[in-house]
């Protein structure tokens, strides 16, 4: 993985399921909450305002071991391609111990905050990803 914004998330008790351990289905959550950390405190990105926003419009992840409650992962994020108007966003979990726990990826695609259709991605983002 090439450089990247890392943040610490805590697990949540409703996180986990029967078996003990956190749904794999809170990865994909994780993974959200690690890649929009990154577009707000390092990229400026403004959800609520912005004239036009990301949308993943694919995913994916590789589950490589399980996360528990309580436990803090840290979240890696790095950005694997930027392209006119998509951006494929790279996000690593590692478990307490340090160990990768699941690897995987978001593709967003910037679109008009009204029209909905794609846009290019702003300036000032594109710098930031092309930095990440």
């Amino acid at each position: 993985m090439s450089p990247s914004y890392r943040t610490e998330i805590l697990t949540r008790w409703m996180d986990a399921d029967a078996y003990g351990h956190v749904n794999n289905a809170q990865y994909y959550s994780y993974f959200d909450t690690a890649v929009t950390s990154w577009l707000i405190a390092e990229a400026g990105v403004d959800p609520a305002t912005d004239p036009s926003i990301g949308l993943c419009v694919e995913s994916k992840c590789h589950f490589k071991a399980p996360l528990s409650f309580p436990e803090t992962i840290t979240a890696a994020v790095s950005i694997g391609k930027v392209t006119r108007s998509t951006a494929r966003f790279e996000i690593t979990l590692f478990d307490a111990s340090g160990a990768e726990a699941a690897e995987g990826y978001f593709v967003h695609v910037q679109v008009d905050r009204q029209s909905r259709r794609p846009t290019p991605i702003p300036v000032r983002l594109r710098e930031r990803m092309q930095e990440l």
